[in-house]
């Protein structure tokens, strides 16, 4: 059971567990959590799509993902370890842990969606991770998910896209001028210069009804950022 590909999979269950090493007890887990819904449209005898393990392997990423934060990164306060989190698990990041385990050639996809490029979509991908990390822990349990996803993770905190996430100065700004009870910092712009190909802009931001911090840049989301980050250094 489970030996050859079905449909329009060009790796077996059997196979995907013998590269990765996954020592499954019930290879039909597995199989579901490369089941797309599209597939079970196409062929009924399936019986059950991965979205059930994907809602499981989600709350279950939730928790390793925050315990191996929380062990590797012992000074990091709460806030910080939050954003960390929520940038691993996004839908983007999730995609890639999908690619590096090279998923998708063992995904069960409607003809349709093979046709739309699914096996290369972040979105697909990413349930199909969530699917998989739900069948580990079922069949295999929970220190075989932690073996897999680990390294992954070790990878990915270095990630500039990851760092970028978790140490943005607004994000940071608005969490100093909440936890003073100061509301929302306020970002206004005042400023543009330049032809259309070369604007430039000055933003400022308000905290708490003083302004704190200016800064330009070729785009306002630019100017932002600087003047969150110019607020910061004013205040720590």
């Amino acid at each position: 059971m489970n030996q050859i590909p079905e449909g329009n999979a060009t790796e077996s269950p059997a196979a995907l567990a013998a590269r990765l090493g996954f020592p499954f007890k019930n290879l039909l887990l597995l199989t579901r959590a490369l089941t797309h819904r599209s597939f079970l449209n196409e062929r009924p005898e399936a019986l059950e799509d991965n979205e059930r393990l994907e809602f499981l392997g989600d709350a279950v990423l939730d928790f390793v993902v925050g315990a191996w934060l929380y062990n590797h990164f012992p000074e990091m306060p709460e806030g910080e370890l939050t954003r960390m989190r929520s940038a691993l698990v996004q839908t983007g990041q999730l995609a890639e842990f999908a690619r590096r385990l090279d998923l998708g050639p063992a995904m069960r996809l409607g003809r349709g969606e093979v046709q739309a490029g699914g096996r290369a979509r972040d979105v697909l991908l990413c349930a199909t991770f969530e699917a998989l990390v739900g069948a580990v822990h079922l069949s295999c349990g929970l220190p075989e998910v932690q073996k897999f996803i680990h390294p992954l993770l070790d990878a990915a905190q270095a990630d500039q896209l990851v760092q970028a996430e978790v140490y943005d100065p607004k994000s940071r700004l608005q969490e100093w001028s909440q936890g003073r009870k100061l509301g929302i910092p306020r970002y206004t712009t005042v400023e543009t210069s330049g032809p259309d190909h070369e604007r430039r802009f000055v933003v400022e931001v308000d905290v708490g009804g003083k302004v704190r911090g200016h800064g330009s840049g070729h785009s306002k989301q630019l100017a932002a950022r600087n003047a969150a980050q110019n607020a910061l250094e004013s205040i720590e």
